[in-house]
């Protein structure tokens, strides 16, 4: 299978952006202080994470991506803004100052993630009203529209974003969290993992029960298609023509953080290039068996996604 011609797809992004931050170093003795790791830092290094992660990964497909979200007017910020920059990423990052750019701090010793601290506050009104408008205006430019929820306040209108992408005959993908999905109603498709549909519909047996569970909740929300990531199990999609199932495709696992952004940034570029759900899905699959094979954060490019599906 090959890929279409991503270059003339373009994508408007609005979410939760956050920094990661990791902090590499050798582990050798246990504190004196604690039973905990002393962890001597050698070197560190900072990736756009959250919805602006989800934007790399789109770039690095070689697809057109606007992002749109707030941060705090602090050197994370700042930070964001450059590395977004560096990325060839367009980002509108409305400033509030009463908040602080969220970041996650990963402390790394012998490639294991030993601890993450979170920094984080809550946008205020005024700065997502702003945010709304221009969502609007930038509508006509776009072919499908990502809504990356982190639970981080970011999109407290996301129901009116849906509606008025929605009206504008777009596309919209949901990367959703928590256990209220009604706000993500009238959307194309919400892309939860394994523990996020359980939050929502509670466990499942079998196949079987999962697709009982999925088809319900689809019709409920009036969604055009559900997809379900599960880790090593593959991903599931259930649409009106049925249902999709393909295996995970990973080599090797490093780490799964991040595999989430890689396959709604893939299946949103899939999708904008007009291609139907099975091939979609198969290619966003393949993307998250690369990305999983990398540590942190990480992107697929272009060039990796066509040599893994040869």
């Amino acid at each position: 299978m090959h890929i279409p011609d991503i270059a003339t797809a373009k994508l408007l992004i609005v979410g939760d952006v956050m920094l990661d931050r990791y902090w590499f170093g050798e582990v050798t003795r246990i504190s004196p202080e604690a039973p905990v790791p002393v962890v001597k830092v050698e070197r560190s290094e900072e990736r756009p994470g959250g919805a602006a992660n989800v934007a790399r990964n789109v770039a690095a497909l070689g697809a057109q991506v606007a992002l749109l979200s707030v941060v705090g007017d602090d050197e994370a910020g700042r930070c964001l803004q450059r590395l977004l920059a560096e990325s060839g990423i367009e980002a509108s990052l409305h400033l509030d100052a009463a908040i602080s750019t969220t970041v996650k701090l990963r402390v790394i010793g012998r490639q294991q993630q030993l601890l993450r601290i979170d920094f984080e506050t809550v946008p205020s009104h005024e700065v997502l009203r702003t945010k709304l408008v221009e969502f609007a205006a930038r509508l006509p430019t776009c072919d499908a529209v990502i809504l990356s929820d982190y639970g981080k306040g970011g999109l407290a209108h996301i129901g009116e974003m849906i509606r008025l992408a929605r009206a504008a005959g777009k596309k919209v993908l949901v990367d959703p969290k928590g256990d209220d999905f009604s706000k993500y109603a009238g959307a194309t498709i919400v892309t939860p993992n394994r523990a996020e549909l359980r939050a929502v519909v509670g466990r499942w047996h079998d196949d079987g029960e999962l697709a009982y569970k999925a088809g319900a909740l689809r019709s409920d929300l009036g969604l055009e298609a559900l997809l379900v990531t599960r880790s090593e199990e593959g991903m599931s999609l259930f649409h009106a023509g049925g249902a999709i199932y393909e295996q995970a495709v990973a080599r090797e696992v490093f780490d799964v953080s991040g595999a989430g952004d890689t396959v709604i940034a893939t299946l949103a570029v899939m999708l904008a290039c007009g291609r139907a759900w099975p091939e979609a899905v198969r290619v966003a699959n393949v993307a998250a068996g690369v990305v999983v094979g990398k540590l942190g954060t990480a992107v697929v490019s272009h060039h990796e996604l066509a040599a893994a599906l040869k």
